[in-house]
């Protein structure tokens, strides 16, 4: 007989990786926003059964990348002006909170790992076509925004800064698909960090808000285009 909690361990195992597969899907945009998203087929392309399925879905939900429609099915939530400015807006009050608050607590060692992250990435071609080097490009950005916040020792406030991190990207990435990579992105980088580790919390604050308004002003502008 399966011991209930080696069978709990693996549906739970099993949900999420469904919840990466899905989250990497909907991030590169093999699934739209708003494309109706039909179980049967996805059990069929997932080889998994409805009810780790349906659990992997409703994380999502929670994560604002998932709609529920008409409290049975489901769809990859739209895009719109008026999400991705609260996305914007959110993301610059949590993530500046989280920076000032890592100023204060970051060790030496926080220091490297920032300056490591901001290494890989900058090794990273980000105008490339090839999905596999826009998708290491992808990986390196998104550790390293998350050092920069990594010291804070406020789980939840991180929490929430990957989930608004999350919307964030899917919309940086939908626009990327029909414009070039900003130039100037690797510079606002090098500020940032060097803000961030000589403690200067204000001008860090003040360069992260502005680097992460600018990019929702280039896709807004693009989205009303």
């Amino acid at each position: 007989m399966t011991d209930i909690r080696t069978a709990d361990t693996q549906g739970a195992t099993l949900s999420s990786t469904l919840v990466t597969r899905l989250r990497a899907s909907i991030m590169n945009g093999e699934l739209m926003p708003g494309a109706k998203l039909v179980l049967d087929r996805m059990r069929a392309v997932y080889g998994v059964s409805l009810s780790p399925l349906r659990e992997a879905l409703c994380r999502l939900e929670s994560e604002g990348l998932v709609e529920i429609v008409d409290q049975r099915g489901y769809r990859v939530a739209p895009v719109s002006n008026d999400n991705l400015a609260e996305v914007i807006r959110l993301r610059v009050e949590l993530e500046c909170l989280a920076a000032r608050e890592a100023i204060l607590l970051g060790d030496a060692a926080w220091e490297g790992r920032i300056l490591s992250t901001l290494h890989q990435l900058g090794r990273c071609k980000r105008g490339s076509r090839s999905v596999e080097e826009q998708e290491a490009w992808e990986v390196a950005h998104r550790a390293f925004h998350a050092e920069l916040i990594s010291a804070c020792r406020m789980p939840l406030l991180r929490q929430f800064c990957e989930t608004l991190h999350d919307q964030s990207d899917r919309y940086r990435r939908i626009f990327l698909k029909d414009h070039m990579p900003d130039r100037d992105v690797p510079a606002e980088h090098a500020a940032i960090a060097d803000a961030m580790i000589e403690r200067r919390a204000d001008d860090a604050t003040r360069l992260l808000r502005d680097h992460i308004e600018r990019t929702g002003r280039n896709i807004q502008a693009a989205l009303c285009g």
